[in-house]
């Protein structure tokens, strides 16, 4: 399988493309520093390049099957002011599936159903500005026409993959305090074989 990773060079993104070599995929990069992805593989292929750029995200999208977006909000706007290029890049080439790392913020309430969890008493995180640009990409594939799946993590240390956590649809597992990087990752990455969660946020928590 041809697979795009975005993020490539953050934590979950590098690992989302170590899992993706190891089973033999192809996979492609587009990255501001390409000097930062420090693999070797016959099955790689880095693009230097912008999320922001449309022009690079038009070229990055032929022969792929699947986008993986492990993008984070490092303080910008760049995940929200990306996805459109991303989805319209995707729409044109004729790419459905997608597969995105959100945050549990973006999960719904449950003490508060109609609201999100970052909107509600359910977060404890004083800064909602992450959660905010999340919700913007959430809307987004919402109203597009791709087989979109965003897997929303709460708190990510990084640690060893444990390999056995809980997921919930819509909702973060009860009493969900954390998940490792490593196993946010094997989710996600698992997920381009998977239609379980299409069109779905997922929550994932030990």
């Amino acid at each position: 399988m041809n697979i795009l990773v975005l993020g490539a060079t953050g934590r979950v993104g590098n690992q989302i493309v170590t899992y993706a070599l190891h089973e033999r995929h192809h996979v492609t990069v587009l990255a501001r520093t390409p000097e930062k992805i420090q693999k070797n593989n016959e099955n790689l292929t880095i693009f230097p390049g912008n999320v922001l750029n449309k022009n690079d995200i038009v070229d990055v999208m032929h022969g792929i099957d699947v986008v993986i977006s492990a993008l984070n909000t490092d303080g910008t706007t760049t995940l929200s002011e990306s996805m459109p290029l991303i989805i319209g890049a995707m729409e044109n080439e004729g790419i459905k599936r997608i597969i995105t790392v959100g945050t549990a913020g973006i999960l719904q309430s449950k003490t508060t159903p109609n609201l999100l969890r970052y909107q509600s008493s359910d977060s404890k995180r004083k800064s909602t500005r992450a959660a905010k640009e999340h919700h913007k990409v959430y809307d987004m594939l919402k109203q597009s026409t791709l087989e979109w799946t965003i897997v929303c993590p709460t708190y990510l240390p990084d640690g060893e993959k444990v390999g056995n956590y809980r997921i919930e649809r819509n909702y973060l597992p009860e009493g969900g305090a954390e998940i490792s990087v490593a196993d946010t990752a094997e989710f996600t990455f698992k997920q381009i074989n998977a239609s379980d969660y299409i069109k779905s946020r997922v929550g994932i928590a030990y």
